[in-house]
């Protein structure tokens, strides 16, 4: 059992890296489970997610989720996640996901943007595109559509202080 203490208060947003078992690359191949299992989630247990990005085996998720222990939306997304895909590809059992997952509470707004830029430019940090818009499983594009960033954003280097759980 673990002996990691998680600190939680109401009203408190929540920066979290979820990696894959031995960064097994099935979070894209299989985004549309990923984002069942995350929208039934969302709506047993009425959370905001802010900004998110999948990555084939590790995700970003910034939560604002209220009331509720962030441990326990990550529980049941995780579990709903893993049943799917083990149905999907014909497994009987087998692990998903790494044990635990690395949080960081935010802090001010200064923290919280960026916490969201480094979310949206994780896939050109890791090869996967060019810029940030040419990535499709992210909310980039929501932010882009609200003016938040340009089309090309991302597209020159961006250097980020601080531990994100990669």
């Amino acid at each position: 059992m673990t002996n990691i203490r998680r600190y939680w208060q109401d009203a408190h947003t929540c920066f979290m890296t979820h990696v894959t078992y031995k960064r097994l690359p099935v979070l894209v191949e299989h985004f549309d489970l990923f984002w069942q299992a995350v929208t039934k989630t969302r709506e047993r247990d009425r959370f905001d997610l802010l900004a998110w990005v999948v990555l084939p085996d590790h995700c970003h998720l910034l939560v604002a989720s209220g009331h509720a222990n962030p441990s326990l939306f990550v529980r049941k997304f995780k579990l709903s996640f893993s049943t799917s895909l083990r149905g999907r590809v014909g497994q009987r059992a087998g692990r998903t996901w790494q044990y635990r997952f690395w949080d960081h509470i935010i802090r001010s707004q200064d923290d919280l943007n960026r916490h969201i830029d480094y979310i949206h430019y994780n896939p050109v940090k890791h090869g996967l595109v060019i810029a940030a818009s040419d990535y499709q499983y992210s909310s980039f594009h929501d932010y882009h559509r609200d003016g938040v960033y340009s089309a090309d954003w991302g597209r020159e280097a961006i250097e980020f202080d601080g531990e994100f759980g990669e």
